[in-house]
Protein backbone atom coordinates (compact mmCIF):
# COMPACT_ATOMS: atom_id res chain seq x y z
CA UNK A 1 0.00 0.00 0.00
CA UNK A 2 2.67 2.59 0.85
CA UNK A 3 4.73 1.67 -2.10
CA UNK A 4 1.18 2.25 -4.45
CA UNK A 5 1.28 6.09 -2.28
CA UNK A 6 4.29 6.58 -3.13
CA UNK A 7 4.09 5.81 -6.87
CA UNK A 8 1.11 8.25 -7.24
CA UNK A 9 2.69 10.82 -5.19
CA UNK A 10 5.77 10.84 -7.52
CA UNK A 11 3.77 10.44 -10.76
CA UNK A 12 3.73 13.24 -12.93
CA UNK A 13 1.40 15.81 -13.44
CA UNK A 14 -1.73 14.55 -16.39
CA UNK A 15 -0.52 16.06 -19.75
CA UNK A 16 -3.30 18.71 -19.88
CA UNK A 17 -3.16 19.58 -16.08
CA UNK A 18 0.69 20.55 -16.98
CA UNK A 19 -0.71 22.56 -20.05
CA UNK A 20 -3.21 23.93 -18.06
CA UNK A 21 -0.60 25.49 -15.76
CA UNK A 22 1.46 26.59 -18.47
CA UNK A 23 -1.21 28.48 -19.73
CA UNK A 24 -2.15 29.90 -16.70
CA UNK A 25 1.43 31.03 -16.42
CA UNK A 26 1.84 32.88 -19.73
CA UNK A 27 -1.56 34.36 -19.35
CA UNK A 28 -0.67 35.77 -15.46
CA UNK A 29 2.70 37.19 -17.02
CA UNK A 30 0.22 38.97 -19.68
CA UNK A 31 -2.02 40.28 -16.74
CA UNK A 32 0.09 41.57 -14.46
CA UNK A 33 2.13 43.27 -17.12
CA UNK A 34 -0.98 44.89 -18.04
CA UNK A 35 -2.51 45.64 -14.71
CA UNK A 36 -0.33 45.33 -12.02
CA UNK A 37 -1.25 43.99 -8.95
CA UNK A 38 -4.99 44.79 -9.85
CA UNK A 39 -5.36 42.10 -12.14
CA UNK A 40 -8.03 40.05 -11.44
CA UNK A 41 -7.91 35.95 -11.19
CA UNK A 42 -10.96 35.62 -12.68
CA UNK A 43 -10.24 37.69 -15.84
CA UNK A 44 -6.75 35.29 -15.69
CA UNK A 45 -8.81 32.16 -15.39
CA UNK A 46 -11.19 33.18 -18.64
CA UNK A 47 -8.36 34.34 -20.39
CA UNK A 48 -6.88 30.98 -20.12
CA UNK A 49 -9.32 29.47 -20.96
CA UNK A 50 -10.03 27.41 -17.68
CA UNK A 51 -11.98 27.68 -14.79
CA UNK A 52 -11.11 29.43 -11.42
CA UNK A 53 -11.24 26.48 -9.31
CA UNK A 54 -8.80 25.01 -11.28
CA UNK A 55 -6.37 28.17 -11.22
CA UNK A 56 -6.92 27.79 -7.42
CA UNK A 57 -5.76 24.00 -7.83
CA UNK A 58 -2.73 25.19 -9.21
CA UNK A 59 -2.07 28.45 -7.34
CA UNK A 60 -3.94 28.60 -3.76
CA UNK A 61 -3.19 32.21 -3.49
CA UNK A 62 -2.08 35.47 -5.96
CA UNK A 63 1.14 35.47 -3.93
CA UNK A 64 1.81 32.07 -5.44
CA UNK A 65 0.60 32.57 -8.65
CA UNK A 66 2.75 35.62 -9.38
CA UNK A 67 5.81 33.88 -7.26
CA UNK A 68 5.15 31.38 -10.12
CA UNK A 69 4.80 33.17 -12.93
CA UNK A 70 8.37 34.81 -11.50
CA UNK A 71 10.40 31.29 -11.13
CA UNK A 72 8.81 30.18 -14.64
CA UNK A 73 11.21 32.79 -16.42
CA UNK A 74 13.66 32.08 -14.75
CA UNK A 75 13.31 28.34 -15.70
CA UNK A 76 12.60 29.13 -19.25
CA UNK A 77 15.80 31.74 -19.40
CA UNK A 78 18.37 29.14 -17.76
CA UNK A 79 16.34 26.66 -20.03
CA UNK A 80 16.97 28.19 -22.76
CA UNK A 81 20.71 28.08 -22.72
CA UNK A 82 20.92 23.93 -23.15
CA UNK A 83 18.46 24.64 -26.08
CA UNK A 84 21.02 27.31 -27.41
CA UNK A 85 23.87 25.64 -26.81
CA UNK A 86 22.61 22.67 -28.67
CA UNK A 87 21.53 23.88 -31.90
CA UNK A 88 23.98 26.92 -32.73
CA UNK A 89 26.94 27.59 -32.97
CA UNK A 90 28.53 29.04 -29.46
CA UNK A 91 29.41 32.40 -30.02
CA UNK A 92 25.16 32.78 -31.60
CA UNK A 93 24.04 30.45 -28.85
CA UNK A 94 25.86 33.15 -25.95
CA UNK A 95 24.44 36.29 -28.55
CA UNK A 96 20.80 34.68 -28.55
CA UNK A 97 20.49 33.46 -25.14
CA UNK A 98 22.03 37.29 -23.78
CA UNK A 99 19.08 38.89 -25.92
CA UNK A 100 16.42 36.69 -24.12
CA UNK A 101 18.25 38.16 -21.10
CA UNK A 102 17.49 41.35 -22.31
CA UNK A 103 13.52 40.44 -22.76
CA UNK A 104 13.71 38.47 -19.51
CA UNK A 105 14.96 41.91 -17.80
CA UNK A 106 12.14 43.61 -19.92
CA UNK A 107 9.67 41.57 -18.15
CA UNK A 108 10.64 41.94 -14.96
CA UNK A 109 10.51 46.27 -15.01
CA UNK A 110 7.12 45.93 -16.41
CA UNK A 111 5.60 42.96 -13.18
CA UNK A 112 8.27 45.28 -10.81
CA UNK A 113 4.80 46.95 -9.45
CA UNK A 114 3.13 43.60 -9.01
CA UNK A 115 5.68 42.11 -7.45
CA UNK A 116 6.35 44.84 -4.84
CA UNK A 117 2.61 45.17 -4.15
CA UNK A 118 1.72 40.96 -3.76
CA UNK A 119 5.05 39.59 -2.83
CA UNK A 120 6.82 42.48 -1.27
CA UNK A 121 10.33 41.23 -0.78
CA UNK A 122 11.73 39.19 -3.50
CA UNK A 123 15.20 39.02 -2.32
CA UNK A 124 14.68 35.32 -2.00
CA UNK A 125 13.47 34.62 -5.41
CA UNK A 126 16.41 36.85 -7.04
CA UNK A 127 19.04 34.88 -5.26
CA UNK A 128 17.17 31.67 -6.93
CA UNK A 129 16.86 32.85 -10.13
CA UNK A 130 20.28 34.51 -9.98
CA UNK A 131 21.72 31.30 -9.57
CA UNK A 132 20.02 29.80 -12.20
CA UNK A 133 20.96 32.69 -14.78
CA UNK A 134 24.13 32.28 -13.36
CA UNK A 135 24.77 28.76 -14.26
CA UNK A 136 22.99 29.58 -17.85
CA UNK A 137 25.99 32.11 -18.85
CA UNK A 138 29.01 30.48 -17.49
CA UNK A 139 27.75 27.10 -19.37
CA UNK A 140 27.42 28.85 -22.59
CA UNK A 141 30.60 31.08 -22.21
CA UNK A 142 32.54 27.97 -21.21
CA UNK A 143 31.21 26.34 -24.29
CA UNK A 144 32.48 29.29 -26.66
CA UNK A 145 36.00 29.86 -24.75
CA UNK A 146 36.18 25.59 -25.12
CA UNK A 147 35.27 26.26 -29.26
CA UNK A 148 38.50 29.16 -29.53
CA UNK A 149 35.42 31.56 -30.21
CA UNK A 150 35.89 33.79 -28.14
CA UNK A 151 38.71 35.44 -25.63
CA UNK A 152 37.41 35.57 -21.76
CA UNK A 153 39.10 38.42 -19.83
CA UNK A 154 35.88 39.18 -17.19
CA UNK A 155 33.56 36.78 -15.45
CA UNK A 156 30.84 35.92 -17.16
CA UNK A 157 28.44 37.88 -14.92
CA UNK A 158 30.06 40.96 -16.53
CA UNK A 159 28.33 40.83 -19.57
CA UNK A 160 25.19 40.46 -17.81
CA UNK A 161 25.67 43.76 -15.66
CA UNK A 162 26.71 45.32 -18.81
CA UNK A 163 22.98 44.44 -19.56
CA UNK A 164 21.53 45.22 -16.47
CA UNK A 165 23.05 48.69 -16.38
CA UNK A 166 21.85 49.47 -19.75
CA UNK A 167 18.03 48.20 -18.34
CA UNK A 168 18.49 50.35 -15.56
CA UNK A 169 19.22 53.75 -16.80
CA UNK A 170 16.76 53.46 -19.76
CA UNK A 171 15.19 56.54 -20.22
CA UNK A 172 13.39 55.92 -22.99
CA UNK A 173 10.70 52.90 -24.86
CA UNK A 174 13.45 52.07 -27.33
CA UNK A 175 16.04 51.38 -24.34
CA UNK A 176 15.60 46.99 -25.44
CA UNK A 177 16.50 47.77 -28.77
CA UNK A 178 19.85 49.69 -27.45
CA UNK A 179 20.20 47.04 -25.18
CA UNK A 180 20.16 44.20 -27.93
CA UNK A 181 22.92 46.28 -30.05
CA UNK A 182 24.89 46.23 -26.73
CA UNK A 183 24.74 42.27 -26.88
CA UNK A 184 26.14 42.55 -30.59
CA UNK A 185 28.97 45.25 -29.12
CA UNK A 186 29.70 42.85 -26.54
CA UNK A 187 30.04 39.95 -28.75
CA UNK A 188 32.63 41.74 -30.90
CA UNK A 189 34.88 42.54 -28.39
CA UNK A 190 34.98 38.91 -27.08
CA UNK A 191 35.67 37.20 -30.09
CA UNK A 192 39.37 35.71 -30.85
CA UNK A 193 41.04 37.26 -33.62
CA UNK A 194 41.15 34.00 -35.59
CA UNK A 195 37.19 33.64 -35.31
CA UNK A 196 36.46 37.22 -36.38
CA UNK A 197 38.24 36.78 -38.96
Amino acid sequence: MNGEVEHNAARKPRADAQRNRELLLETAKSAFAAKGSTASLDEIARAAGVGIGTLYRHFPTRHALLESVYQNETRQLAEAANRLANTLPPVEALREWMRLFVDYIAAKQVMAEAFNAIIGDISDLQAASGLQVKEAISTLVDVAIADGAIRLDLEPLDLLRALVGVAHVNSGPDWEASAKQLVDILIAGLRTTEASV
